[in-house]
């Protein structure tokens, strides 16, 4: 398994130590000839902060090579994901299965507490971002 997840992308810009990269994103079928046709075919772009001590090398328009550790994008998916359904359903669980709340308020209760976990993530995102680092080359 290769240690760095990568994409390629270009340069929007670059200022304050931070490179700005668009990457564009295919779904699995984005190649198949018949995509026109089905409609299923997605294309998304996504706009990529990477911190470069060497920002100033880098010029909007220039193709570029983001990659980030396959270790740090599996803790970034836990977190963004894993982490929310787990506070939902304990949510969940405890108000219905044990203090015996309707279902209506315990969806309410447990939607409410994702909303607090994801208010914590972001307080504690300047700590998450030393954790998950980009990195950038030049192609």
């Amino acid at each position: 398994m290769a240690e760095l997840i990568e994409h390629s992308g270009t340069v929007e810009r670059a200022e304050g130590g931070k490179v700005f990269v668009r990457i564009t994103s295919h779904s699995a079928c984005g190649t198949c000839s018949a995509r026109q046709a089905c409609g299923l075919a997605e294309t998304q772009e996504k706009m990529v902060e990477v911190a470069a001590a060497d920002a100033a090398r880098f010029e909007p328009g220039d193709a570029v090579t983001v990659g980030i550790r396959r270790r740090a994008g599996m803790l970034s998916v836990a977190l963004a994901y894993g982490g929310a359904l787990a506070v939902l359903l304990a949510a969940l669980g405890l108000t219905i299965g044990v203090a015996g709340w309707s279902e209506g308020r315990g969806a309410l209760v447990s939607l409410a507490a994702v909303v607090l976990y994801y208010m914590v993530l972001w307080l504690f995102r300047r700590r998450i971002e030393h954790t998950i680092q980009f990195t950038i080359t030049k192609n």
